[in-house]
Order: structure tokens, then C-alpha cells, then sequence
């Protein structure tokens, strides 16, 4: 009685053992899940792009007779509207480029110059192609801008009685600096906010006149621009 007793209870406890051997042996070979990463496609600036810029200038003009007298100075301003191309390679976070644009420009400035008469100067295109350098964060690039500039500079005098007495112009070479930014709001798509520096030194656009006249420009040029990205 006793004998089978005691076989009853042995079987008993193996049978209660078993699920608790179960769990331990789950216990001592961790399972480990991977967890899912999540993969970030960081925006590429590498490719050609053309694209369209409307903006405000704002600049200063002197009238020189040599050596340096000024005889009148004046603020020509107005609006500009071009194009734009250019091409960016991506190394890193560090973008590099080449741009080049022309606008239509409206800006244009008059004083009073030898005492009845007015002074008149005004640019009505302007050409720049400057190299850029950016670094960027992911889809914004902030960047600066620097090279050179090709413009006219036009010179008008007229006055009450005789109406214009001189009117000419010359093209001329100079240099340009700025800063921007810019930000890819579609794939292919970026908008950007820009600031440049022009000056395009002294002109002498009244052959008549030769050097007896001399007419300066500098420019402050505010913008914004849409590129298409190829």
C-alpha cells in the first residue's frame, strides 16, 4: 500500500515538473526580435537645373568729372526679373556649383546736376556668373556666392528748356558677392531667397564727351528664384 503510495506521488510531481521545466528552459535561451529601422533617403543636390528669379536693386550712381570731383550723385531702384542655370555637384554634406543668369532690369535713378539740368542713370540688364558653395542640411542649403558680373550702365542728361542733351551708355565688367538660401520642396523642385553685392565700376558712356564724364554703379539686389532640377 505504501509502495503504491509513494509511485502515485513520484508521478504526480513529474507531471507538475514538466510545465515548470518548460518555462526554464525558455528562460535560459533569450530570443531576440530585430527591431525595424527606419531608412532616411537624404535629398541629393547633384544635377543641372535651370529656373526663373524676380527681385528688387536698390543701388548708388556718381557723375565724376576727373580726377574725383563729383558733380552729382543719385539711388537708381526698381524691380528685375531673369533666368538662371547652373550646375551643382554634392560631396558629402558640402554642395558645389556653377551658376550663371540674366535679368530684364528696371532700375533706374535721377538728381539735379549742373544746377537746371538732371542726371539720369539706369540699368536695364545685368548678366552674373559666379561660382557656389553650400553645405547642406538635407533639403536646405545655405550657401555663398561669388564672381563676376556684366552690365550697362546708362547716363542721361536733360534739361528744362533743351529736353536730353546727352544719352548714352556703356557695358561694362565687374564683380558680385552674396549669400542665399535654398529648399527642395518637391524632387525636382527648389525655391531659394538670395542677396547680392554688384558693382560694376565706372563707365564712360558719353563718346562725345570721352573721359570729361564718368558715371559709377553699384547695386544691392534682393531676389527670390524657383529651379527645376533635371
Amino acid at each position: 500500500m505504501n509502495f503504491r503510495l509513494i509511485k502515485f506521488a513520484a508521478a504526480a510531481a513529474a507531471l507538475l515538473a514538466t510545465p515548470f521545466a518548460a518555462v526554464a528552459a525558455d528562460m535560459k535561451t533569450p530570443v531576440y526580435k530585430g527591431v525595424p529601422r527606419s531608412v532616411i533617403a537624404y535629398y541629393n543636390w547633384t544635377g543641372f537645373y535651370v529656373g526663373a528669379t524676380v527681385g528688387y536693386g536698390s543701388g548708388s550712381s556718381d557723375w565724376i568729372v576727373p580726377p574725383s570731383t563729383t558733380v552729382a550723385s543719385n539711388s537708381p531702384k526698381g524691380m528685375m526679373y531673369g533666368l538662371t542655370a547652373g550646375y551643382n555637384w554634392q560631396v558629402g554634406s558640402f554642395v558645389y556649383g556653377l551658376e550663371a543668369d540674366y535679368s530684364f532690369s528696371n532700375v533706374k535713378g535721377s538728381t539735379t546736376c549742373v544746377v537746371v539740368s538732371t542726371c539720369e542713370t539706369s540699368n536695364t540688364w545685368l548678366a552674373t556668373f559666379r561660382g557656389r558653395v553650400g553645405y547642406a542640411f538635407d533639403r536646405f542649403l545655405p550657401y555663398v556666392t561669388g564672381g563676376g558680373a556684366y552690365g550697362n550702365i546708362n547716363g542721361t542728361v536733360t534739361t528744362p528748356l533743351l529736353g536730353t542733351v546727352l544719352d548714352g551708355s556703356e557695358s561694362r565688367f565687374g564683380w558680385t558677392f552674396g549669400a542665399g538660401l535654398e529648399y527642395a520642396f518637391l524632387a525636382n523642385w527648389t525655391a531659394k531667397i538670395e542677396y547680392l553685392y554688384v558693382d560694376l565700376g565706372t563707365a564712360q558712356p558719353f563718346s562725345s564727351l570721352g573721359a570729361l564724364t564718368q558715371v559709377s554703379f553699384k547695386e544691392n539686389i534682393i531676389r527670390g528664384g524657383l529651379n527645376y532640377r533635371f
